[in-house]
């Protein structure tokens, strides 16, 4: 590869033996924009999550579970590809000595802890990216300006969530707390940006003093005059300033965002301040929804499960007829959820997969890759919209004329998992990891299980990925009322099909007792249930579940749609 090859010369020059390139750009975003995504370019891997390793004689792609597929499909000729955490980057690094650069500016020093801290290698930064001196291409300078949420969107006020963060700064004994999470600058400021495809992001870093001083730091092309003048009491100042602006303060103590701060901003503070070694209050904060915001997310998936729904019901009767691909079909349910005027954009990129594709975690279809659904196969869509209060993520794995036994076992063993998380008994210690296990219970009696984790947190209008809380194997964050989370078991057989069903759920409390309620609302396809594995319970649940969507979906439907909609939400 071209690129490779040149990318070695540099590193001879420079004298390094390596290179390392991560998926972000300086934000730390989850979706990066196309001329900003170095590790594409160099590697030809789309995945929103991973980063490469580019030595003199070898070049190794480190990935998690989602991606391993994907990874060995589009990098696996030129590229090790290596799953963590089944193996780690200091398992391949353990016995050597290599200088190693890296751009400081794009990690943080927790990644270089968890990925590195065992190895003999040096770690070299380079203030100028190596990438970038044989990548020559145009960058978009995207203006957009960036917006204040209406008042029928907002939970609280922005003065009281600086109050709440000044609160925590004072208690930890710290003088600022640098932000650098662009997500949680919007969730502090009740304020939306256009800086992702994907996410409703304002690019920016904040600084925050004990005393309610407020340092915004952005592209200052973005903010209006009438976005100024909403906020008196914060003084905006141009993004490349940032540096400059953090090596003036002297002899104060920092809170830094660890999953943010990059090794470039930590370094600047350190030079004459003082780290304290506390998290970013926003994440917990910003994971409690407000009563106002549940409402509004509520809302929102009432409009997302009409447009999934038309889609799906569209789908059954025309894949038979017409030509339908995971393309020309994830265009059509776009074209759906756009149809209503509250819909803003979609929350990740769609995963429209038929047959084998299906089998790829985090797939994304392209012209080389795309299948026709076909009879015969199951077809997995995950998609999710954006709307001006909430975010969607859902997952729906749909029989396109199956018969196959062994498909639909599998398919309601990952329904059984589903229902165990959806009607777990919370406890005030819960974690998302005791959840976990419960999921997989019934997959595991057969001898399978899924590489990802059973749920992430999500966004209000913001990102549909957000922690610190997940159904996974080793997340301990104690649910709380006002969580939202996503509940999707899976399977996935290599070069054959994929299964998924995915909600999204939150966590209700009425007097002491907490538990889930979902927030969803699509019908789960009946055609690929073995209902002779379903206990009395878990048909009850199901009923259930497709009475409350054929309630809140019916008046969106034709006549048409609406005998679509009993037939799909008929009891079991």
């Amino acid at each position: 590869m071209e690129k490779i090859s040149k990318l070695r010369k540099i590193l001879d020059k420079e004298k390094i033996d390596g290179y390392l390139i991560p998926k972000n750009n300086e934000f730390f975003g989850e979706y990066v924009p196309d001329f900003n995504d170095r590790l594409n370019y160099i590697s030809n891997f789309s995945g929103s999550y991973g980063f490469a390793l580019i030595l003199k004689k070898k070049n190794y792609l480190f990935i998690d579970g989602r991606y391993t597929l994907q990874a060995k499909k589009q990098s696996g000729n030129f590229f090790k590809i290596i799953t963590f955490p089944k193996q780690m980057p200091f398992d391949i690094l353990k016995n050597k000595k290599y200088l190693i650069g890296f751009d400081p500016k794009l990690f943080t020093q927790k990644t270089f802890q968890i990925f590195f801290g065992r190895t003999n290698c040096k770690f070299k930064p380079f203030y100028k990216n190596l990438v970038d001196e044989i990548w020559k291409r145009k960058i978009q300078k995207n203006k957009k300006k960036f917006y204040i949420l209406p008042g029928n969107s907002v939970g609280k006020s922005y003065k009281s969530k600086i109050n709440k963060v000044v609160s925590y700064i004072r208690n930890k004994g710290a003088d600022f707390h640098f932000i650098s999470a662009s997500e949680n600058n919007a969730w502090l400021l009740n304020i939306r940006g256009k800086d992702s495809d994907y996410s409703p992001i304002p690019d920016s870093y904040i600084l925050i003093d004990k005393y309610k001083k407020v340092n915004f730091f952005c592209d200052l092309r973005k903010i209006s005059l009438s976005f100024r003048r909403k906020f008196k009491n914060i003084n905006f100042t141009e993004l490349k300033l940032t540096s400059e602006f953090l090596s003036r303060i002297n002899r104060k103590k920092f809170i830094i965002d660890k999953n943010t701060c990059s090794i470039y901003f930590k370094n600047t503070i350190l030079k004459r301040n003082k780290v304290l070694d506390f998290q970013d209050p926003i994440y917990s904060l910003k994971a409690i929804k407000t009563k106002k915001e549940i409402e509004n997310i509520k809302l929102a998936h009432k409009y997302d499960g009409a447009a999934l729904t038309k889609y799906l019901f569209w789908l059954k009767k025309n894949f038979s007829k017409k030509k339908i691909t995971e393309i020309s079909g994830s265009d059509r349910l776009y074209q759906f959820r756009k149809k209503n005027k509250k819909f803003k954009f979609l929350s990740f990129p769609t995963i429209s997969g038929t047959g084998p594709n299906g089998s790829i975690i985090h797939y994304k279809a392209t012209k080389k890759t795309n299948r026709t659904l076909s009879n015969g196969d199951v077809y997995l869509v995950d998609s999710g919209g954006q709307y001006e209060f909430g975010t969607t993520d859902v997952t729906r794995t749909i029989s396109l004329n199956n018969s196959n036994k062994r498909v639909k076992n599998i398919f309601t063993r990952v329904l059984k998992g589903h229902i165990a998380v959806a009607d777990f008994k919370i406890k005030n210690g819960t974690s998302g990891a005791v959840i976990d296990t419960q999921a997989r219970r019934f997959l595991k009696q057969i001898g399978l299980d899924y590489s990802h984790g059973t749920g992430h947190g999500v966004g209000y209008f913001l990102n549909v990925h957000e922690g610190p809380h997940a159904i996974s194997k080793n997340n301990k964050i104690k649910l709380q009322e006002g969580m939202v989370i996503s509940n999707e078991p899976g399977y996935y057989e290599k070069n054959k099909f994929g299964i998924r069903i995915e909600n999204l759920i939150y966590v209700k409390k009425e007097k002491t007792r907490k538990y889930f309620e979902n927030l969803t609302l699509a019908p789960i396809d009946k055609d690929l249930i073995d209902k002779d594995i379903l206990s009395y319970k878990e048909k009850k649940w199901i009923n259930k579940y497709h009475k409350k969507v054929f309630d809140s979906l019916k008046d969106a439907m034709n006549k048409s749609e609406i005998l679509d909609l009993k037939n799909a939400c008929s009891a079991i």
